[in-house]
Protein backbone atom coordinates (compact mmCIF):
# COMPACT_ATOMS: atom_id res chain seq x y z
CA UNK A 1 0.00 0.00 0.00
CA UNK A 2 1.62 3.40 -0.82
CA UNK A 3 0.73 6.80 0.89
CA UNK A 4 -2.50 6.39 2.40
CA UNK A 5 -5.79 8.03 2.93
CA UNK A 6 -7.42 9.83 5.66
CA UNK A 7 -10.07 7.19 5.26
CA UNK A 8 -7.52 4.26 5.44
CA UNK A 9 -5.90 5.85 8.50
CA UNK A 10 -9.05 6.29 10.60
CA UNK A 11 -9.89 2.59 9.69
CA UNK A 12 -6.43 0.89 10.71
CA UNK A 13 -6.80 2.81 14.13
CA UNK A 14 -10.65 1.89 14.88
CA UNK A 15 -9.73 -2.07 14.00
CA UNK A 16 -7.25 -2.17 16.66
CA UNK A 17 -7.78 -4.35 19.93
CA UNK A 18 -5.02 -3.20 22.09
CA UNK A 19 -7.02 -2.64 25.57
CA UNK A 20 -6.75 0.38 26.04
CA UNK A 21 -7.90 2.36 29.55
CA UNK A 22 -9.41 5.72 29.99
CA UNK A 23 -11.21 7.14 33.26
CA UNK A 24 -10.43 3.54 34.80
CA UNK A 25 -13.03 1.86 32.16
CA UNK A 26 -11.60 -0.29 28.90
CA UNK A 27 -12.29 1.82 25.97
CA UNK A 28 -14.88 -0.48 23.25
CA UNK A 29 -16.22 0.66 19.92
CA UNK A 30 -14.61 2.81 17.36
CA UNK A 31 -11.84 5.15 18.53
CA UNK A 32 -12.36 8.05 15.83
CA UNK A 33 -16.00 8.64 17.42
CA UNK A 34 -14.73 8.88 20.88
CA UNK A 35 -14.17 12.66 22.88
CA UNK A 36 -10.20 11.85 23.56
CA UNK A 37 -9.16 10.97 19.86
CA UNK A 38 -11.82 12.24 18.03
CA UNK A 39 -10.90 15.81 17.16
CA UNK A 40 -6.69 14.77 16.63
CA UNK A 41 -7.84 11.73 13.84
CA UNK A 42 -10.10 13.96 12.10
CA UNK A 43 -6.99 16.32 11.75
CA UNK A 44 -4.83 13.43 10.62
CA UNK A 45 -6.99 11.58 8.68
CA UNK A 46 -7.39 15.49 6.80
CA UNK A 47 -3.38 16.00 6.85
CA UNK A 48 -3.18 12.21 5.00
CA UNK A 49 -5.82 13.08 2.52
CA UNK A 50 -3.52 15.84 1.42
CA UNK A 51 -1.34 12.98 -0.13
CA UNK A 52 -3.85 12.21 -2.52
CA UNK A 53 -4.76 15.40 -3.42
CA UNK A 54 -3.90 16.53 -6.83
CA UNK A 55 -2.61 19.71 -6.39
CA UNK A 56 -0.47 18.66 -2.90
CA UNK A 57 0.80 15.05 -4.05
CA UNK A 58 3.68 16.00 -5.96
CA UNK A 59 5.12 18.01 -2.74
CA UNK A 60 4.01 15.32 -0.02
CA UNK A 61 5.16 12.26 -1.88
CA UNK A 62 7.57 10.68 -3.56
CA UNK A 63 8.17 7.52 -5.77
CA UNK A 64 9.41 4.38 -3.54
CA UNK A 65 11.88 2.92 -4.55
CA UNK A 66 10.25 -0.51 -4.13
CA UNK A 67 7.82 0.06 -6.22
CA UNK A 68 7.52 3.29 -7.64
CA UNK A 69 4.21 3.98 -5.81
CA UNK A 70 3.97 7.50 -4.55
CA UNK A 71 5.05 7.40 -0.30
CA UNK A 72 5.27 10.31 2.52
CA UNK A 73 7.88 12.82 1.69
CA UNK A 74 9.33 12.63 5.33
CA UNK A 75 10.27 8.88 4.74
CA UNK A 76 12.89 10.27 1.92
CA UNK A 77 16.33 9.99 3.53
CA UNK A 78 18.49 13.21 2.37
CA UNK A 79 20.59 12.87 -0.18
CA UNK A 80 21.29 16.66 -1.44
CA UNK A 81 20.19 19.81 -0.10
CA UNK A 82 17.05 19.52 -2.51
CA UNK A 83 16.37 16.71 -0.66
CA UNK A 84 16.05 18.77 2.75
CA UNK A 85 14.31 21.28 1.16
CA UNK A 86 11.31 18.74 -0.47
CA UNK A 87 11.47 17.02 3.10
CA UNK A 88 11.00 20.72 4.36
CA UNK A 89 8.21 22.31 1.87
CA UNK A 90 6.47 18.73 2.68
CA UNK A 91 6.52 19.19 6.27
CA UNK A 92 5.93 22.98 6.49
CA UNK A 93 2.45 21.92 4.61
CA UNK A 94 1.30 19.37 7.33
CA UNK A 95 2.31 22.04 9.85
CA UNK A 96 0.31 24.80 8.31
CA UNK A 97 -2.57 22.32 9.13
CA UNK A 98 -1.85 21.73 12.19
CA UNK A 99 -0.62 25.32 13.55
CA UNK A 100 2.63 23.81 15.36
CA UNK A 101 0.31 22.21 17.94
CA UNK A 102 0.85 17.89 16.69
CA UNK A 103 4.06 17.63 18.22
CA UNK A 104 4.23 14.23 17.53
CA UNK A 105 2.37 14.62 13.98
CA UNK A 106 3.27 11.40 11.55
CA UNK A 107 5.92 12.91 9.98
CA UNK A 108 8.07 13.43 13.38
CA UNK A 109 8.44 9.68 13.43
CA UNK A 110 8.32 9.31 9.85
CA UNK A 111 11.62 11.01 10.23
CA UNK A 112 12.85 9.19 13.12
CA UNK A 113 12.60 6.00 11.62
CA UNK A 114 14.08 7.36 8.48
CA UNK A 115 17.25 8.49 10.49
CA UNK A 116 17.97 4.85 12.22
CA UNK A 117 17.91 3.59 8.59
CA UNK A 118 20.70 5.79 7.52
CA UNK A 119 22.34 3.85 10.40
CA UNK A 120 21.19 0.72 10.10
CA UNK A 121 25.02 -0.49 8.78
CA UNK A 122 26.30 0.39 12.17
CA UNK A 123 24.73 -2.83 13.43
CA UNK A 124 26.18 -5.06 11.84
CA UNK A 125 28.85 -5.11 14.49
CA UNK A 126 26.14 -6.79 16.82
CA UNK A 127 24.87 -9.09 13.93
CA UNK A 128 24.18 -8.45 10.19
CA UNK A 129 20.40 -9.60 10.84
CA UNK A 130 19.89 -6.94 13.15
CA UNK A 131 20.52 -4.26 9.87
CA UNK A 132 18.93 -6.72 7.70
CA UNK A 133 15.70 -6.14 10.29
CA UNK A 134 15.89 -1.97 10.52
CA UNK A 135 16.30 -1.97 6.91
CA UNK A 136 13.10 -3.75 6.23
CA UNK A 137 11.30 -1.66 9.18
CA UNK A 138 11.91 1.47 7.30
CA UNK A 139 10.84 -0.16 4.16
CA UNK A 140 7.90 -1.61 5.45
CA UNK A 141 6.65 1.97 7.12
CA UNK A 142 7.42 3.73 4.11
CA UNK A 143 5.89 1.54 1.59
CA UNK A 144 2.56 0.88 4.13
CA UNK A 145 2.55 4.60 5.77
CA UNK A 146 2.30 2.69 9.26
CA UNK A 147 1.78 5.77 11.68
CA UNK A 148 4.03 5.67 14.35
CA UNK A 149 4.37 6.27 18.51
CA UNK A 150 7.26 5.95 20.37
CA UNK A 151 8.15 4.84 23.77
CA UNK A 152 11.79 5.85 25.11
CA UNK A 153 10.96 6.94 28.61
CA UNK A 154 11.40 4.57 32.05
CA UNK A 155 9.54 4.75 34.64
CA UNK A 156 10.93 7.03 37.38
CA UNK A 157 10.63 4.62 40.16
CA UNK A 158 13.26 2.31 37.95
CA UNK A 159 15.91 4.91 38.89
CA UNK A 160 15.60 3.30 42.31
CA UNK A 161 19.20 2.46 43.98
CA UNK A 162 18.94 -1.38 43.19
CA UNK A 163 16.02 -1.66 41.00
CA UNK A 164 18.88 -3.04 38.19
CA UNK A 165 19.99 -5.46 40.35
CA UNK A 166 17.30 -8.17 40.51
CA UNK A 167 16.06 -8.27 36.76
CA UNK A 168 12.59 -10.17 37.80
CA UNK A 169 11.60 -7.66 39.97
CA UNK A 170 13.29 -4.52 38.96
CA UNK A 171 10.00 -2.11 37.07
CA UNK A 172 12.00 -1.17 34.07
CA UNK A 173 11.33 -2.63 30.87
CA UNK A 174 13.94 -5.17 30.20
CA UNK A 175 14.10 -8.94 28.47
CA UNK A 176 13.13 -11.43 30.57
CA UNK A 177 13.40 -14.54 28.22
CA UNK A 178 14.84 -15.64 25.03
CA UNK A 179 12.95 -17.97 23.33
CA UNK A 180 13.23 -19.45 19.75
CA UNK A 181 10.52 -17.22 18.29
CA UNK A 182 12.14 -13.86 19.96
CA UNK A 183 12.32 -11.82 23.10
CA UNK A 184 9.72 -12.11 26.07
CA UNK A 185 9.59 -7.67 27.15
CA UNK A 186 8.08 -7.07 30.81
CA UNK A 187 7.96 -3.82 31.96
CA UNK A 188 6.18 -0.18 31.11
CA UNK A 189 7.05 3.04 29.30
CA UNK A 190 6.00 6.27 30.10
CA UNK A 191 4.50 9.13 27.28
CA UNK A 192 4.25 7.71 24.49
CA UNK A 193 2.33 10.60 22.93
CA UNK A 194 -0.53 9.49 20.18
CA UNK A 195 -0.61 5.54 20.83
CA UNK A 196 -3.77 4.93 21.11
CA UNK A 197 -3.82 6.78 17.90
CA UNK A 198 -1.26 4.92 15.89
CA UNK A 199 -0.65 1.85 13.97
CA UNK A 200 2.62 0.96 15.98
CA UNK A 201 5.40 1.43 18.91
CA UNK A 202 8.70 2.08 18.19
CA UNK A 203 10.91 1.13 21.36
CA UNK A 204 14.05 2.52 22.49
CA UNK A 205 15.09 3.35 25.84
CA UNK A 206 17.95 5.10 27.22
CA UNK A 207 19.62 2.03 29.33
CA UNK A 208 21.12 2.42 32.82
CA UNK A 209 24.36 0.75 33.23
CA UNK A 210 23.51 -2.78 34.41
CA UNK A 211 25.94 -4.89 37.01
CA UNK A 212 25.82 -7.90 34.35
CA UNK A 213 28.38 -9.92 33.10
CA UNK A 214 27.14 -10.45 29.08
CA UNK A 215 24.23 -8.90 28.57
CA UNK A 216 22.31 -5.94 29.75
CA UNK A 217 18.85 -7.05 29.72
CA UNK A 218 17.54 -3.18 29.53
CA UNK A 219 19.07 -2.41 26.39
CA UNK A 220 17.38 -3.10 22.96
CA UNK A 221 15.28 -1.57 20.33
CA UNK A 222 12.56 -3.14 18.30
CA UNK A 223 8.77 -2.14 16.94
CA UNK A 224 5.58 -3.46 17.47
CA UNK A 225 2.14 -3.37 16.42
CA UNK A 226 0.03 -1.93 18.99
CA UNK A 227 -2.18 -4.69 19.82
CA UNK A 228 0.14 -7.73 19.95
CA UNK A 229 -0.62 -9.55 22.90
CA UNK A 230 0.52 -8.53 26.04
CA UNK A 231 0.23 -4.64 25.14
CA UNK A 232 -2.11 -2.61 27.54
CA UNK A 233 -2.64 1.30 27.16
CA UNK A 234 -3.55 3.98 29.84
CA UNK A 235 -4.55 7.17 28.99
CA UNK A 236 -4.19 10.63 30.77
CA UNK A 237 -7.36 12.88 31.51
CA UNK A 238 -8.25 14.49 28.08
CA UNK A 239 -8.30 18.16 27.12
CA UNK A 240 -10.57 17.48 24.62
CA UNK A 241 -14.14 18.87 24.06
CA UNK A 242 -16.75 18.39 21.76
CA UNK A 243 -16.99 22.10 21.15
CA UNK A 244 -14.88 24.08 18.29
CA UNK A 245 -15.74 27.21 20.07
CA UNK A 246 -15.41 27.02 23.39
CA UNK A 247 -12.31 24.69 22.84
CA UNK A 248 -11.16 26.01 19.29
CA UNK A 249 -7.17 23.91 19.69
CA UNK A 250 -8.05 21.19 22.23
CA UNK A 251 -10.99 20.13 20.09
CA UNK A 252 -9.23 19.71 16.77
CA UNK A 253 -5.17 19.09 18.19
CA UNK A 254 -5.15 17.12 21.65
CA UNK A 255 -2.17 14.66 21.13
CA UNK A 256 -3.56 11.56 23.90
CA UNK A 257 -0.27 10.62 26.28
CA UNK A 258 -0.08 7.26 27.49
CA UNK A 259 1.72 4.94 29.49
CA UNK A 260 2.58 1.57 27.59
CA UNK A 261 2.73 -1.49 29.54
CA UNK A 262 4.44 -5.07 28.15
CA UNK A 263 2.91 -7.96 29.93
CA UNK A 264 5.69 -10.44 28.88
CA UNK A 265 5.26 -9.76 25.52
CA UNK A 266 6.66 -11.76 22.79
CA UNK A 267 8.67 -9.23 20.42
CA UNK A 268 9.58 -11.53 16.86
CA UNK A 269 12.89 -11.69 15.97
CA UNK A 270 12.92 -9.71 12.99
CA UNK A 271 11.20 -6.88 14.57
CA UNK A 272 14.48 -6.40 16.86
CA UNK A 273 17.19 -4.30 16.13
CA UNK A 274 19.20 -4.85 18.80
CA UNK A 275 19.61 -6.77 22.10
CA UNK A 276 21.66 -6.78 25.38
CA UNK A 277 24.26 -3.89 24.32
CA UNK A 278 24.03 -0.92 26.03
CA UNK A 279 27.50 0.80 23.81
CA UNK A 280 24.54 -0.22 20.61
CA UNK A 281 22.23 1.77 22.48
CA UNK A 282 24.26 5.17 22.61
CA UNK A 283 26.39 4.62 19.27
CA UNK A 284 23.27 4.14 17.44
CA UNK A 285 21.50 6.95 18.32
CA UNK A 286 24.53 9.10 17.84
CA UNK A 287 25.31 7.52 14.43
CA UNK A 288 21.61 8.12 13.06
CA UNK A 289 22.04 12.04 13.94
CA UNK A 290 18.22 11.97 15.25
CA UNK A 291 18.35 15.01 16.86
CA UNK A 292 19.38 16.58 13.73
CA UNK A 293 17.20 14.90 11.26
CA UNK A 294 14.30 15.47 13.73
CA UNK A 295 15.44 18.99 14.41
CA UNK A 296 14.72 19.56 11.16
CA UNK A 297 11.22 18.51 11.32
CA UNK A 298 10.74 20.60 14.74
CA UNK A 299 11.57 23.51 13.68
CA UNK A 300 9.02 23.65 10.40
CA UNK A 301 6.39 23.14 13.76
CA UNK A 302 8.48 25.75 15.69
CA UNK A 303 8.09 28.22 12.64
CA UNK A 304 4.24 27.00 12.14
CA UNK A 305 3.56 27.66 15.86
CA UNK A 306 5.25 31.09 15.89
CA UNK A 307 3.49 32.26 13.15
CA UNK A 308 0.25 31.30 14.42
CA UNK A 309 0.59 32.68 17.92
CA UNK A 310 2.31 36.01 16.28
CA UNK A 311 -0.95 36.28 14.01
CA UNK A 312 -2.69 35.71 17.55
CA UNK A 313 -0.79 38.86 19.42
CA UNK A 314 -1.98 41.09 16.54
CA UNK A 315 -5.20 40.13 16.04
CA UNK A 316 -5.60 40.93 20.02
CA UNK A 317 -3.60 44.53 19.37
CA UNK A 318 -6.29 45.88 16.91
CA UNK A 319 -9.46 44.30 18.44
CA UNK A 320 -8.34 46.24 21.81
CA UNK A 321 -7.16 49.20 19.18
CA UNK A 322 -3.47 48.64 21.43
CA UNK A 323 -1.13 49.11 18.13
CA UNK A 324 0.25 52.54 18.97
CA UNK A 325 0.90 51.99 22.81
CA UNK A 326 4.80 51.82 23.17
CA UNK A 327 4.65 47.94 24.89
CA UNK A 328 2.75 46.73 22.51
CA UNK A 329 4.95 47.76 19.65
CA UNK A 330 8.11 46.27 21.83
CA UNK A 331 6.42 42.54 22.81
CA UNK A 332 5.04 42.32 19.48
CA UNK A 333 8.80 43.43 18.04
CA UNK A 334 9.67 40.43 20.21
CA UNK A 335 7.80 38.24 18.77
CA UNK A 336 8.66 39.35 15.77
CA UNK A 337 12.57 39.02 15.70
CA UNK A 338 11.78 35.30 17.79
CA UNK A 339 9.95 34.36 14.42
CA UNK A 340 12.99 35.89 11.91
CA UNK A 341 15.40 33.92 13.63
CA UNK A 342 14.01 30.81 13.29
CA UNK A 343 13.34 31.18 9.78
CA UNK A 344 16.74 32.66 9.81
CA UNK A 345 18.32 29.38 11.12
CA UNK A 346 16.14 26.68 9.03
CA UNK A 347 17.54 28.62 5.89
CA UNK A 348 21.20 28.47 7.10
CA UNK A 349 20.56 25.00 8.39
CA UNK A 350 19.60 23.72 4.63
CA UNK A 351 22.16 26.08 3.32
CA UNK A 352 24.82 24.73 5.09
CA UNK A 353 24.14 21.03 5.05
CA UNK A 354 27.49 18.72 5.21
CA UNK A 355 27.58 14.77 4.70
CA UNK A 356 26.68 12.18 7.07
CA UNK A 357 29.71 10.00 5.48
CA UNK A 358 27.60 7.03 4.70
CA UNK A 359 25.94 8.22 1.38
CA UNK A 360 23.25 10.94 3.01
CA UNK A 361 23.40 14.39 3.70
CA UNK A 362 22.51 16.22 7.23
CA UNK A 363 20.88 19.72 7.69
CA UNK A 364 23.75 22.02 9.45
CA UNK A 365 23.75 20.74 13.23
CA UNK A 366 24.29 23.68 14.78
CA UNK A 367 21.56 25.80 13.70
CA UNK A 368 18.81 23.43 14.65
CA UNK A 369 20.55 23.10 17.97
CA UNK A 370 20.51 26.41 18.31
CA UNK A 371 16.48 26.55 17.93
CA UNK A 372 16.33 23.69 19.90
CA UNK A 373 17.84 26.37 22.95
CA UNK A 374 15.73 29.69 22.11
CA UNK A 375 12.52 28.11 21.68
CA UNK A 376 12.26 26.39 24.89
CA UNK A 377 12.63 30.06 26.42
CA UNK A 378 10.75 31.96 23.09
CA UNK A 379 7.42 30.14 23.49
CA UNK A 380 6.60 30.99 27.13
CA UNK A 381 7.48 34.22 26.40
CA UNK A 382 4.95 34.66 23.18
CA UNK A 383 2.37 33.24 25.77
CA UNK A 384 3.08 35.80 28.42
CA UNK A 385 2.92 38.30 25.98
CA UNK A 386 -1.10 37.15 25.57
CA UNK A 387 -1.39 36.73 29.14
CA UNK A 388 -0.59 40.48 29.70
CA UNK A 389 -2.16 41.82 26.64
CA UNK A 390 -5.42 40.36 27.27
CA UNK A 391 -5.35 40.92 30.83
CA UNK A 392 -8.71 40.18 32.23
CA UNK A 393 -10.53 39.70 29.23
CA UNK A 394 -8.51 36.24 28.80
CA UNK A 395 -10.95 35.28 31.89
CA UNK A 396 -14.13 36.42 31.30
CA UNK A 397 -14.97 34.41 28.08
CA UNK A 398 -18.99 33.41 28.16
CA UNK A 399 -19.37 30.15 26.09
CA UNK A 400 -21.27 29.03 22.81
CA UNK A 401 -24.67 28.47 24.28
CA UNK A 402 -24.34 32.13 25.77
CA UNK A 403 -24.72 33.34 22.19
CA UNK A 404 -27.86 30.91 22.04
CA UNK A 405 -29.60 32.42 25.29
CA UNK A 406 -31.40 34.94 27.02
CA UNK A 407 -28.11 37.09 27.29
CA UNK A 408 -27.29 36.91 24.10
CA UNK A 409 -29.00 40.77 23.11
CA UNK A 410 -26.67 42.37 25.93
CA UNK A 411 -23.75 40.40 25.31
CA UNK A 412 -23.65 41.37 22.00
CA UNK A 413 -23.60 44.88 22.91
CA UNK A 414 -21.30 44.88 25.58
CA UNK A 415 -18.85 42.25 24.14
CA UNK A 416 -17.92 44.02 20.63
CA UNK A 417 -14.58 44.37 19.81
CA UNK A 418 -12.62 47.58 17.39
CA UNK A 419 -13.16 45.27 14.33
CA UNK A 420 -14.66 42.23 15.68
CA UNK A 421 -18.34 41.61 16.30
CA UNK A 422 -19.11 40.39 20.47
CA UNK A 423 -19.29 36.15 18.72
CA UNK A 424 -15.83 37.23 16.96
CA UNK A 425 -14.08 38.91 19.79
CA UNK A 426 -15.29 36.08 22.17
CA UNK A 427 -13.95 33.31 20.12
CA UNK A 428 -10.99 34.87 19.78
CA UNK A 429 -10.44 35.73 23.40
CA UNK A 430 -11.77 31.64 23.95
CA UNK A 431 -8.46 31.15 21.52
CA UNK A 432 -6.24 32.83 23.77
CA UNK A 433 -7.40 31.17 27.14
CA UNK A 434 -7.02 27.82 25.76
CA UNK A 435 -3.33 29.29 24.80
CA UNK A 436 -2.44 31.21 28.18
CA UNK A 437 -5.09 29.55 30.99
CA UNK A 438 -6.42 26.46 29.61
CA UNK A 439 -5.11 22.83 30.36
CA UNK A 440 -3.84 22.05 26.91
CA UNK A 441 -1.85 25.60 26.62
CA UNK A 442 -0.65 24.37 30.20
CA UNK A 443 0.47 21.11 28.06
CA UNK A 444 2.09 22.96 25.28
CA UNK A 445 4.17 24.89 27.11
CA UNK A 446 5.21 22.44 29.39
CA UNK A 447 5.91 20.17 26.03
CA UNK A 448 7.90 22.95 24.59
CA UNK A 449 10.41 23.14 27.63
CA UNK A 450 11.25 19.77 27.94
CA UNK A 451 10.61 18.67 23.88
CA UNK A 452 14.73 17.84 23.43
CA UNK A 453 15.73 17.70 27.13
CA UNK A 454 16.15 20.22 29.50
CA UNK A 455 18.40 23.72 29.85
CA UNK A 456 21.57 21.78 30.61
CA UNK A 457 21.10 19.19 28.21
CA UNK A 458 20.07 20.71 25.22
CA UNK A 459 22.55 23.59 25.58
CA UNK A 460 25.35 20.65 26.36
CA UNK A 461 24.56 19.58 22.59
CA UNK A 462 25.19 23.10 21.09
CA UNK A 463 28.21 23.49 22.95
CA UNK A 464 29.60 20.13 22.19
CA UNK A 465 29.59 20.69 18.45
CA UNK A 466 30.41 24.21 18.83
CA UNK A 467 33.31 22.99 20.65
CA UNK A 468 34.77 20.90 17.75
CA UNK A 469 35.04 24.33 15.51
CA UNK A 470 38.34 25.92 16.59
CA UNK A 471 37.93 28.57 13.69
CA UNK A 472 36.73 31.80 15.74
CA UNK A 473 39.31 30.81 18.46
CA UNK A 474 42.04 30.79 15.63
CA UNK A 475 40.24 33.82 14.14
CA UNK A 476 40.99 35.83 17.59
CA UNK A 477 44.79 34.01 18.23
CA UNK A 478 45.62 35.64 14.64
CA UNK A 479 44.30 39.02 16.01
CA UNK A 480 46.50 38.81 19.33
CA UNK A 481 49.25 37.26 17.13
CA UNK A 482 49.23 40.46 14.81
CA UNK A 483 48.76 42.78 17.71
CA UNK A 484 51.62 41.45 19.86
CA UNK A 485 54.04 42.44 16.88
Amino acid sequence: MPAKTGMQYCERINAQTVPCWYKGELLNGKRSEHIAFSGLMKTQRFMYDMQSDPQLAERLTYASPSDGKPVGMSFLPPTSSDDLRKRREAMTLWTQVHHGFLGRSPDYMNTAIMAFYTAADLLNELSPQYAENLRNYYAYCRDHDITLSHAFIQPHASKISGQLDATEDAIAAKIVERTEEGLVINGAFMMATQAATSDEIFVYPSPSPAPFDDENPFAFSFAVPNDLPGITLVCRDTYAASSDYNYPLSSKYEEMDNIVIFDHVLVPHERIFFAGDEQMSSALFSASNFHIHAGHQVLCRYIAKTEFVLGTIQLLTDTLDLKSEAHVVEKTARALAGLESLKALAIAAEAGAVPDGRGYVLPAPKPLMAANLLYPRLYPELIEILQLLSSSGMIMVPQEEDFQSGAAESLNIYLRGTDLNSPERNALFRLIWELGAGSFGGRQTQFERFFFGNTITVSNRLYTASAQDQSQRERVRQFLARSAK
